[in-house]
Parts: structure tokens; C-alpha cells; sequence
């Protein structure tokens, strides 16, 4: 029995259909896409799909990530190993921010051009999320918060939800791609978002997104931002095209078929 769903939130069926639907365990059928079209919001596109859907492990995923052959069998068994040592777990994710600030993956990025993080040996306890895939046990009770506008810093806010109910929010080894365009810098959409989080957080700040410190001076914010316009020829010669199938870039990380590493 599949107990899976994915939930996306999508405004580009081509994007959609060039990456997340390709996904074999999509593509086959054995676990079913569900799909948000016109939510103004990231928290209320995932709270509309949450409610329109009854499976017990949500994966809350970005429309331009490719889920490899075998990644559902991953999924399960990374389950069982944070089953085994916290009964009462909520979240998962692919990549996120530890207690200690390590980023842990792995995940390839096309915006980046490489694979990001390093990879977690035993689950590993976060402080945040990169939103591109977020996986939430149903029954741990969560909801997204629908004030925090935007599609920004919904991965973090989700974790310290999670974590003010005593619920355990880890990173585990999922690979996938993430066919993500570039961006050249952080737009005012992000500065929104940021400002949300401090004031809804500021008890338990500082805290680390995989993007920028969440800080109460908010200087963290406007470094980041100079050095995204400092760096970006740069990091635009780093990133590569997103039109490149997916599943190649699956096969160049020895990620084609993952089931062997079950």
C-alpha cells in the first residue's frame, strides 16, 4: 500500500511536466501528484492540498524537482530509521540547516551547477528547510502558516512549528535534482518574508535558513543582498541551463536508479 502523495504548487504545467511529472513514481502512477494552481501563497497552496488530500506522508515539492527511479523506496526506508529513533516525528526534508549550522543534502542544484550538501550518515535535526522537497507526517498535526505571504521561508517557519509543538524536524539522504533557474539576486518578495520571520520568531533568534541568517538587526539580510549583486557573473557562469531533461542530470550524479542503495 502507497501512503504517499506529492503536492505541488505550480503556475507553469511546462515546468511541471518537464520535471516533477517525469518523476517514475509519479509517471507510473503508484503515487499520486496533486497540484495547486492559484494559491497566492506557498502556506496556503500547501494547506489547500493538505485538505484536499488524505495520505499520511506529504511530500511538498517544487514543481521543477526530479524525484530519481527508486526514490520512494529511499523514502521509506529513511522513515523507518527516524521512526526507530523518534516515534513522534513530523518533518523531513532533503535539504536543510543543522542545529550547528552544516548544510546536509545531498541535492544537485542547477542554479549552482553542482550537488550541495553533505550527506547525513544518521537522520540529522534541522533548524530549517530549502523548500524544493518537504515531507510532513499528517497525523504530527501541522499546518503552514497562512500570514507568512509569499513563496519564501515557509521551510523555516515550518521547522520552528514543529519544533515549539516538540515535534522532530530532520534532514535524511533523499537524492534528487532540483532544476532550479538562476537568480541574480534576492528580490523585495524575500525582504517580506524576512521581516515576517523576525517578528514572529525574534524569541528564538538567531536561526539559519540555507539562504541568509535570520538575524534581529537584519544586517544578515542587506550582506546577502550586496553580495548577490558583487558575485553575479560569477555565479551565473556557474549555473547551468534548466532545459537539460532532468534525468540526465540524474544520471551524471549516479542518481538514475537508486534503489541499489536501498
Amino acid at each position: 500500500m502507497n501512503d504517499f502523495v506529492v503536492a505541488a504548487a505550480s503556475h507553469s504545467p511546462a515546468i511541471l511536466d518537464a520535471n516533477l511529472r517525469l518523476s517514475p513514481m509519479i509517471a507510473s502512477g503508484a503515487t499520486r501528484l496533486h497540484v495547486e494552481a492559484s494559491a497566492p501563497s506557498a502556506s496556503i497552496a500547501y494547506n489547500r492540498a493538505l485538505d484536499a488530500t488524505t495520505e499520511e506522508i506529504v511530500i511538498f515539492a517544487h514543481h521543477d524537482v526530479y524525484l530519481p527511479l527508486g526514490w520512494d523506496d529511499i523514502l521509506r526506508a529513511r522513515i523507518a530509521e527516524v521512526q526507530a529513533m523518534d516515534p513522534d516525528w513530523a518533518l523531513l526534508g532533503a535539504f536543510g540547516v543543522a542545529l550547528d549550522v552544516r548544510h546536509f543534502g545531498p541535492v544537485w542544484s542547477s542554479s549552482l551547477g553542482m550537488v550541495v550538501g553533505r550527506v547525513p550518515l544518521t537522520p540529522e535535526p534541522v533548524q530549517s528547510y530549502d523548500e524544493m522537497v518537504i515531507i510532513m507526517r499528517r497525523s504530527a498535526g501541522l499546518r503552514f502558516d497562512e500570514t507568512l505571504p509569499d513563496w519564501h521561508m515557509y521551510g523555516t517557519d515550518i521547522v520552528q512549528t514543529a519544533r515549539a509543538a516538540g515535534r522532530g524536524a530532520y534532514v535524511v539522504a533523499l537524492p534528487c535534482i532540483h532544476n532550479d533557474r538562476y537568480h541574480r539576486a534576492l528580490g523585495n518578495d524575500y525582504f517580506q518574508c524576512y521581516r515576517f520571520m523576525q517578528r514572529k520568531w525574534a524569541a528564538r533568534l538567531p536561526m539559519y535558513t540555507p539562504i541568509v541568517k535570520i538575524s534581529r538587526s537584519g544586517l544578515h539580510l542587506l550582506r546577502n543582498r550586496w553580495r548577490d549583486w558583487s558575485s553575479h557573473d560569477y555565479r551565473q557562469a556557474m549555473s547551468v541551463e534548466t532545459d537539460t531533461d532532468p534525468r540526465e542530470y540524474a544520471r551524471r550524479c549516479g542518481w538514475s536508479d537508486l534503489r541499489s542503495n536501498v
